[in-house]
């Protein structure tokens, strides 16, 4: 007997799971978003597949808006809570937002710490 539960520091998800519509790129390259902006605000997420924990607050995870399969690093959030579904097998929980890169670094970092195919931005 056994079980399989990934372990994560990176709560990467589709809109549909929940990334933030307020995290709108086009909007972010114009002005770039304070994480002022996002004080006090919880943020749900749903549905990842598979049972995984993620590093719980106050350690920081990355947040990253998967976009048909291309990763966009948008900066760090606290798992505030967690809830593993055993019988569908999915994840679901809460999120805040700490911390949110600048433009220049996002595109950086969407590009050099993802799979190869993942990049959002093509590597120059």
């Amino acid at each position: 007997m056994g079980s399989y539960i990934e372990f994560n520091d990176t709560l990467q998800l589709s809109t549909e799971q929940g990334f933030p519509l307020e995290l709108n790129l086009q909007k972010h390259l114009q002005k770039p978003f304070k994480i002022e902006q996002f004080k006090g605000k919880i943020f749900a997420f749903k549905d990842k597949p598979n049972m995984r924990i993620f590093h719980p607050a106050p350690c920081r995870v990355f947040l990253v808006h998967n976009i048909n399969g291309k990763w966009l690093y948008w900066g760090h959030c606290l798992i505030i809570e967690q809830t593993i579904n055993a019988e569908t097998k999915t994840t679901s929980g809460k999120f805040i937002i700490t911390k949110i890169y600048d433009p220049k670094h996002q595109q950086s970092m969407s590009r050099e710490e993802v799979d190869p195919g993942k990049e959002y931005f093509f590597k120059i």
